[in-house]
Parts: C-alpha cells; sequence; structure tokens
C-alpha cells in the first residue's frame, strides 16, 4: 500500500475547520492513517464514501460526532437514536464499537450499540456507507459504522508516569442538561493504563412554542478502564466497560426504560509478521440486563418489560503484503448472541396470571469468514475486491402468553398464537454471501474518481422472526419506529439482499475543495411490513393504528450528495471560508412505487466559517424541504418544511478549551422528519390523535475542557 499512499491521501492543510467538508458527506477526502498503522489504516484507504476523523473532547451521545459525518438519526430517547444511513435504519447498518458487535437487545431497540459510548470516549469515528468492504463488516446492507475508544497511550519512559487527562463539562438550556467527562492515563513505554467516563443528566427538552416535549428526560453514564502492554512487535490490550442508565424516556414508544446495566470485556492482540504483515485477534463479550416500563408522570402506566442480552465473539485477521503493489486482507469472525425477553405479570389486570414469555432462550449465531485483494494498478489506477461467507442460524425456545383463558368473552388470540408457535420447528438457517469491487482513478494531483458495486446481505433479527404475539397490546410492545403501530414476526423471513452501485468524485484544490457522490441500491427481499389488522383506542378516526406483520418485498433506494468549501479570504482578521452541503434520498418499494418509511427529505446547509488562531467560529444556516412522501402502511406523518440558523464559538487558550453555541437561533417551531409520532402526548390526550414529534427549540450551550 505504500506505493499509492501519496496518490491516494489529499490531507487538507487549510484548518481542521474545513476538513469538516469531508467528514459531513461521508466522503474520504482526506484519508488519515492511524497512529499505530493497523489494520484499520488500510481499511480505511478502501472506503468509497467513508472518513475517519478524531474527537474534539465532544461531550453527550456518540450521535453528536455522527451527524457531522453525514450519519441521520430517528429519534428515540435521550442517548439511543438509531443511525440511518443512504435511508435505511437500524440493524441494516452494522455498528462496531471498538471492534465489538453489539446488539441491541430490547423490542424497541431502547440500546442500540452507539448507546454504549459517549463522544468524549471515542478517539475515531469511521462511517462507510452503501459499498463498504467485506474487511469491515458483514450481516448489513447499508454500510457500517465503526467508533473506537480502544487506543492505549504509551510514554517514553521505563516507569510509570502520567501521561495524559483531561476534564470536561457542559450545559444546555434547552432541557437544562449537564454533562461531565474525563479522561485520564498513566504509562511508560510498554504498559498504559487509563479510564474514561461521562455521565449525562436531561430534563425533558422544549420546542419553539416553548411547550415541553414531554417524557424525553434522561440520565446516563458510561465507564472504560483499559490496560495495555507492548514490545518492538506485539500489543495485547484489555477493556473493561459498564454503563448505568437508570431511566430514559421514549416520546415516541409505548414504554420508557427503566434500567439498563451492562458490563463488557474485549481482550485485543497485535502482531506484527515479516514483511510488514499484520496478525490481530480480538475477543469480546458484553452483557445487558434491561427493564422497561414507567418512571415518570410524563408518561404513566404499570407494565413491566425485562430483557437480558449477551454478546460473544471473536474475530482473527490477517492483513499479508504481497509484494510491493498488492497487499491480501483475509479474517475469520465467530459472533453468538444469546437473548430472553420477559413481561411479568401484572396481579389483578388483563396481564396475568402467567408471564409473558416473548422470546425464550434466542439465539443468533453467524460464523464468518472474508478474503480482500488490493492492487495498485498503474500510478493511477488502484482497484480492491472482496468475497465474504457468512454462515447464519437463529432458533428460539417456547413460549406462552399471559392467559390461556378467553379475555372477556373474546377468543385469546396471543393464547393461540403461542400454541402455534411452540408447535413449529423454530431452527432457521442463512448463508450470505457478501462481495464487493472498488475502485479509484486519480484523474490528476487534485482530482479523483471512485466507483463502488458491491453485493450484501442481512439475516433477520430476533425480534423480526419471533416476535409471535397477535393481540393489540402484545404488538405495540414491538417495533422501533416509533410509529405508534403493532408489530408481528415471521419466522419464514428470507434475508435482504442488496446490490449497490455508487460513484463518487474529489476535488481538492488551493481555494475550492469539492466532492460529490451519487448511489443507487436494489433490495431484494426488503423487510418491511403489510398490515393485518388495524385498532383504536378512541372514539376519532385520528386515534387508528395498523398492525403490521413483517413481510420480504423488493425495494429501490438512491440519493446523491454534494460538498463545496471556499476559502475566500485569509487576512489578518483570520481565515474565512463558506460550506454548502446538499444531500437527497429517496426510497420506495418497487410495487406500486410506494415511498418507504422514514426517508429525510432534501436537505441543504450553508455556512460562514471564520477561523483566528485558535479561535474558531461557525453560523450555519439548515433548511430541510416539505415531506410529503410518507408511508401510508405506516400511517406515517408529513412534515412542513423548516430552516435553522446555528452559531458556535471555540476558542482554546493553553490547555483551557470553551466553546458557545446558540442552537435554533430564531426559536423555530418545527416536526422532526425522523421523529416519529408522539405516544406520549396521545396518552396524556388522545383527542388530537398523534402528532410527530417536534424538535428542540433555542438552546444557548456552553462547555469548557482542560488539559492536564
Amino acid at each position: 500500500m505504500a506505493a499509492n499512499s501519496a496518490y491516494l491521501s489529499h490531507p487538507f492543510n487549510t484548518s481542521v475547520i474545513s476538513s469538516s467538508l469531508a467528514i459531513a458527506m461521508g466522503l474520504s477526502l482526506a484519508p488519515q492513517a492511524m497512529a499505530d498503522d493497523s489494520e484499520l489504516a488500510n481499511i480505511e484507504r478502501l472506503e468509497v464514501h467513508g472518513q475517519q476523523t478524531e474527537n474534539r473532547n465532544t461531550l453527550g451521545s456518540a450521535e453528536n460526532l455522527l451527524k457531522g459525518q453525514g450519519v441521520d438519526f430517528s429519534e428515540a430517547g435521550g442517548v439511543s437514536a438509531l443511525p440511518i444511513l443512504n435511508g435505511m435504519m437500524g440493524d441494516r447498518i452494522k455498528v462496531l464499537v471498538d471492534g465489538a458487535d453489539i446488539t441491541a437487545s430490547c423490542a424497541n431497540q431502547m440500546n442500540p450499540p452507539l448507546s454504549y459510548i459517549s463522544a468524549n470516549q471515542v478517539t475515531t469515528a469511521e462511517v462507510i456507507a452503501g459499498v463498504s468492504p467485506v474487511s469491515a463488516g458483514g450481516d448489513n446492507i447499508a454500510g457500517v459504522i465503526k467508533v473506537s475508544s480502544l487506543n492505549p497511550k504509551f510514554g517514553e519512559s521505563d516507569s510509570i508516569k502520567w501521561n495524559s487527562g483531561d476534564i470536561s463539562t457542559g450545559y444546555r438550556s434547552v432541557s437544562d442538561t449537564l454533562l461531565l467527562g474525563t479522561n485520564a492515563t498513566v504509562a511508560s513505554k510498554n504498559i498504559s493504563l487509563s479510564y474514561q467516563g461521562a455521565y449525562e443528566d436531561a430534563n425533558s427538552y422544549k420546542d419553539g412554542n416553548g411547550d415541553k416535549v414531554i417524557d424525553t428526560l434522561y440520565r446516563a453514564q458510561n465507564h472504560a478502564l483499559t490496560a495495555a502492554w507492548r514490545d518492538e512487535t506485539q500489543e495485547v490490550a484489555i477493556k473493561l466497560t459498564h454503563q448505568n442508565i437508570p431511566f430514559q424516556g421514549f416520546s415516541n414508544q409505548y414504554m420508557d426504560m427503566t434500567d439498563n446495566k451492562s458490563y463488557g470485556a474485549l481482550a485485543r492482540y497485535q502482531l506484527k509478521l515479516d514483511d510488514d504483515g499484520e496478525f490481530s485477534a480480538q475477543f469480546n463479550w458484553h452483557g445487558v440486563k434491561h427493564e422497561m416500563g414507567f418512571f415518570t408522570p410524563e408518561k404513566t402506566g404499570k407494565m413491566p418489560m425485562n430483557t437480558e442480552g449477551d454478546d460473544y465473539s471473536y474475530q482473527l485477521h490477517w492483513r499479508l503484503p504481497m509484494g510491493d503493489d498488492s497487499t491480501l486482507l483475509v479474517g475469520q469472525e465467530f459472533y453468538s448472541y444469546q437473548l430472553d425477553d420477559v413481561w411479568p405479570a401484572v396481579p389483578g389486570t388483563m396481564m396475568a396470571p402467567n408471564d409473558y414469555i416473548n422470546i425464550n432462550d434466542g439465539e443468533r449465531r453467524r460464523a464468518a469468514v472474508y478474503g480482500e485483494w488490493q492492487q495498485d494498478l498503474s500510478p493511477s489506477w488502484w482497484l480492491s475486491a472482496g468475497v465474504r461467507f457468512e454462515y447464519v442460524t437463529t432458533n428460539t425456545g417456547e413460549v406462552q402468553a399471559y392467559s390461556d383463558m378467553p379475555m372477556m368473552g373474546m377468543p385469546n388470540m396471543d393464547a393461540a398464537a403461542a400454541q402455534a408457535f411452540n408447535e413449529m420447528d423454530r431452527e432457521r438457517n442463512d448463508d450470505l454471501i457478501d462481495a464487493t469491487l472498488l475502485a479509484r482513478y486519480q484523474l490528476s494531483a487534485n482530482q479523483q474518481l471512485e466507483f463502488g458495486l458491491a453485493r450484501k446481505n442481512r439475516a433477520p433479527n430476533l425480534y423480526e422472526r419471533y416476535s409471535w404475539g397477535r393481540g393489540t397490546m402484545a404488538t405495540t410492545m414491538i417495533g422501533w419506529y416509533g410509529d405508534g403501530n403493532g408489530y408481528v414476526g415471521n419466522p419464514d423471513l428470507k434475508p435482504e439482499t442488496a446490490h449497490t452501485l455508487s460513484a463518487a468524485y474529489k476535488y481538492n484544490g488551493d481555494s475550492w475543495q469539492v466532492s460529490t457522490t451519487a448511489w443507487y441500491t436494489a433490495v431484494t427481499d426488503y423487510i418491511d411490513a403489510e398490515v393485518i389488522g388495524s385498532f383504536n383506542r378512541t372514539s376519532s378516526a385520528d386515534g387508528k393504528r395498523n398492525i403490521l406483520q413483517f413481510t420480504n418485498l423488493d425495494a429501490n433506494l438512491y440519493g446523491a450528495r454534494f460538498n463545496a468549501l471556499y476559502q475566500f479570504a485569509e487576512t489578518s482578521t483570520g481565515k474565512w471560508q463558506v460550506l454548502g452541503k446538499v444531500n437527497v434520498t429517496r426510497g420506495e418499494r418497487d410495487e406500486g412505487n410506494e415511498p418507504l418509511y422514514q426517508i429525510k427529505p432534501l436537505q441543504t446547509e450553508l455556512a460562514l466559517q471564520h477561523q483566528l488562531g485558535n479561535w474558531e467560529n461557525s453560523l450555519s444556516w439548515q433548511w430541510v424541504a416539505t415531506k410529503d412522501r410518507v408511508d401510508e402502511r405506516r400511517l406515517e406523518n408529513e412534515t412542513d418544511s423548516y430552516s435553522l440558523l446555528n452559531l458556535n464559538s471555540s476558542m482554546k487558550w493553553q490547555d483551557l478549551t470553551v466553546t458557545f453555541a446558540v442552537n435554533n437561533l430564531f426559536d423555530s417551531y418545527y416536526e422532526l422528519p425522523l421523529g416519529g409520532v408522539s405516544v406520549a402526548e396521545f396518552k396524556a390526550d388522545n383527542t388530537n390523535g398523534f402528532n410527530q414529534i417536534a424538535g428542540a427549540g433555542r438552546s444557548f450551550e456552553l462547555s469548557a475542557s482542560y488539559a492536564f
């Protein structure tokens, strides 16, 4: 790879601010090698849509970092929003935290992988939308997100001494949020010991009209301990993690999170081989106990739900140089996930006398092998081709309903569904074959073309296959879409198969930096939903919701992104730049060209950026178009267009960095196109039906970070 590194990278020299062009688009305009020249540095060179960046002491959830890399989010709890890439959400994206595959252990995906790491713990974040190389991860069709906090720092001394540390704090007025974070490392030449911690406490935020968006309060803390040892050829690292979320409101779900405790352990071994080759081995465990219920007067109830999940995995990777102009990446991986989901009985109600067993000893196992070839064809052409095979097996035990008796003189749909479910053969096996082809052509010293073609697959998750309940209450407990509907699983779902074509152009001049990309994805056996019933808990037609069953169909998604950065002045007053972004995505079913759910409308942004020494400022205007292409099956709401003005100023003085921001400067009212409906508002007053969740109003935000 060394032979082509000169023309694969065009690093910007115009300041950290200018790198936001590549970050926001999710295009690798300025690839940066990782400090340890590990395998990930070589993966990063393969990206057609990826960008790796370093964290700058951001507080809050990892969502705050990734929004800057072009990732959209489906709103949920304060730290549990679900990422969206190329119009696809949730499990269609492979999210790896320190290389580990963490599964959301919740029927509403209230604890997705990104909720287990805070922004101040992230050292690098990598987003590869669409055509991701097979070495980056499998079991996904939308792309790969990698966030890493495992980056041991070593010193120069033979004895262990203080290496580095920082402490950060922040405040947001719109939700009265307090944020804290700290990092500390002691190290020698061969040993590194570090701690990372974060705490966040927030009340429900207010919208642009000054009204409280109820049930959006939360509290969360994350902790990590890392120990590492190295010599001239190898490195061993062990990391222990713990998370505690005592409560988190979910305005667009029927339930809230009332506790989420997790523990994790990771061990990684890296070895430098002869001829600049590398071998790495990693072993992971992550366990969580998750409880749902009600904790706030903003959304009341008395139904508990308890979930326990465990992820076990290992990854073995080799990077083998095959001469001066080519490299072979090979790997073998194994993932095992176990899940139990039980809803305890509530005596004196219809939710008795039995515990409702939703998932009993559920298991999902994946065994994978891959090979990937990288080749410099000429001084201008670079090519990569890879194939990945995965064998996926899922199964679960017998289940039971709250009761086997008729309900108020009516047939007990859940009891009949449980009996039918228990009588069937529930084991399912899937073969997934991924293949990618990526090419890069250097037009000139500052122009580059990139092309990508991929076939990618994803097998159904446990809830998509094994959610068996048919009653209104049981079905409305299933689903991570925030739409107020109910969902039924389908054991006979087929894996999704996506074929993606992507092309990108980049220009990096003295004053101008431009990037644009276009992509098209055709998905066979896309896991969507069909309406099998409806319900209405009110006397108004606005209270209607649907019951849907997961089903396979064919779909198409396509879109384009454009980014431009122009430096128009550099004088004694500082460096002045203008940044522009345009992003459009469409998604529709083959049959009838019906819109898919939660496809973001056209979005643009224009920003004026200024830098004078260590003082950085930005004034950005964001406009989002009307969302009028909606999913009728899910009764998705339309949303009006809106614009937001945001102001940000940051000053670094020696070891102290202070940032002041005003988001939504004009306190505009708007509804979140990807936010779903407010179930909390509906439960408080159902006369207005299911309204879209409103976005946050004006927020004054102040943060400070001190390095020591």
